[in-house]
């Protein structure tokens, strides 16, 4: 049983691993693609009309979902709220059981 959740674990980490390297990849390229349009911006119009802040707005907040859940703040339904839930509906399942 202790191999078992081990390898689980084991899972569980590399999956939330994978999402973290894609978060900082997102990253990376938001800040690249973010400051060439705030440079092209500023070339053609010296940020009279700062339209690349609508793209990085817009992507931001795409960033900051990716972000939460790459790192699992989820402070309406984490785990615990899930887990929780999960052993509520089997009690709840349990008792139907016995009285049925």
């Amino acid at each position: 049983m202790n191999f078992l959740d081990n390898d689980d674990k084991y899972l569980r980490a590399q999956e939330r691993v994978s999402r973290i390297k894609k978060f900082y990849s997102s990253l990376i390229s938001y800040v690249l693609v973010i400051s060439f349009l705030g440079a092209l911006n500023y070339y053609t119009n010296e940020w009279r009309h700062p339209w690349f802040l609508w793209a990085a707005f817009g992507w931001g907040i795409g960033l900051v979902f990716h972000a939460l859940k790459a790192f699992g703040w989820n402070p309406l339904f984490g785990k615990e709220w899930e887990e929780r839930k999960i052993r509520e509906i089997m009690e709840e399942e349990d008792q139907k059981g016995r009285w049925q």
